[in-house]
């Protein structure tokens, strides 16, 4: 069984929502000839025709062997201004996808959208959709118009997230600050991956994920940077006195609690990651159908991974089934589809 737990969905009527909303996102036409979303001017993403298709999905997730995926959305309904608006735009993409799951049992589940501008009604759309509907957790991005997780203003949410033992996809986002970013699309292809290593390390360090041990992470792009300045990240806990005020322990013990999807394609990098925290903390990712992201790609570097095959089903399903909120759905969805 192969379960995509980065895999993300976009309803046509969802663009036009954040077309009209009061964000700093706006839209553009690379010179591809691909229309795209920038983020305060730096592309964010293009639009591909599988973005809004789910005959397509379901064609590339055939292809690939791809049994189930879990869907979400880039997290832009975060940084829609007003309030009401933002709510209304994740009210609209729970709906939707609540629609399509039904519509597809034994091939989709979901993260919800919840819209933090309101703490309130965030954790009455985690009451509606995970709790109501069944999805399998909550996405969230990397940062909410600057401020990281650790954060005072945050603690309400991730309390209860943790009284509930909620799944949280961290997908990334620009950093607020990306005029260096503007040029050759390098907000999505080094911005994204370096604004999650900055999450995970201030979780880590202001001791976020120690005081929140219940909830899940789930971690996209294989954690950004972060395997790689494991020990960096550690070197600071030894070498700074401030990096030490909140935890009474290296970094990387708590960062190593995390789960990481496979969303960078390469199996010498995925073979890395695996020797850092273990095949029982990563699980299969594609990004499709982002440029960037490739469905037969996520798959094809689990394979080639030079690893024992019960490892590789370990990544394509068995850790997903162990993380994921109502995960027991997925797995029985697959036995009736088998039969």
């Amino acid at each position: 069984m192969r379960i995509d737990l980065h895999s993300h969905f976009y309803p046509k009527e969802f663009f036009d929502i954040i077309e009209e909303a009061d964000s700093d996102f706006s839209f553009g036409v690379g010179t591809d000839g691909m229309r795209f979303i920038a983020y305060q001017g730096a592309r964010f993403f293009g639009l591909t025709e599988p973005m809004s298709r789910m005959d397509l999905r379901l064609e590339a997730m055939d292809r690939a062997g791809v049994d189930v995926a879990v869907m979400s959305v880039g997290p832009l309904p975060q940084f829609i201004k007003d309030r009401d608006q933002q709510i209304r735009a994740a009210k609209f993409l729970n709906d939707r996808y609540a629609e399509l799951i039904a519509e597809n049992p034994d091939r989709l589940g979901a993260y919800a959208t919840v819209p933090m501008a309101d703490p309130k009604a965030a954790l009455a759309e985690v009451d509606r959709m995970v709790d109501g509907a069944g999805f399998n957790g909550v996405i969230l991005p990397s940062n909410i118009a600057g401020d990281y997780y650790d954060d005072p203003r945050f603690e309400p949410f991730l309390s209860e997230a943790n009284d509930r033992g909620l799944t949280l996809f961290m997908h990334p986002l620009l950093a607020p600050a990306n005029n260096t970013l503007r040029d050759f699309v390098m907000g999505p292809i080094l911005g994204f991956m370096f604004d999650t290593t900055i999450s995970v390390a201030r979780l880590a360090y202001s001791g976020t994920l120690d005081r929140y041990p219940n909830i899940t992470w789930h971690i996209g792009h294989a954690g950004g940077a972060v395997a790689w300045l494991m020990e960096r990240i550690d070197n600071g806990y030894r070498d700074y006195a401030e990096d030490r005020k909140h935890i009474d322990h290296l970094p990387s013990e708590s960062i190593k609690r995390l789960y990481f999807d496979t969303v960078t394609f390469n199996p010498h990098n995925l073979r890395f990651l695996r020797d850092i925290v273990g095949t029982d903390h990563m699980v299969l990712g594609t990004d499709f159908p982002h440029p960037l992201g490739g469905i037969e790609k996520g798959v094809a570097s689990i394979e080639a991974m030079e690893v024992p095959r019960h490892e590789k089903e370990q990544i394509f399903s068995g850790t997903a089934l162990s993380i994921l909120n109502n995960a027991e759905r997925l797995g029985q969805a697959q036995l009736v589809a088998a039969v």
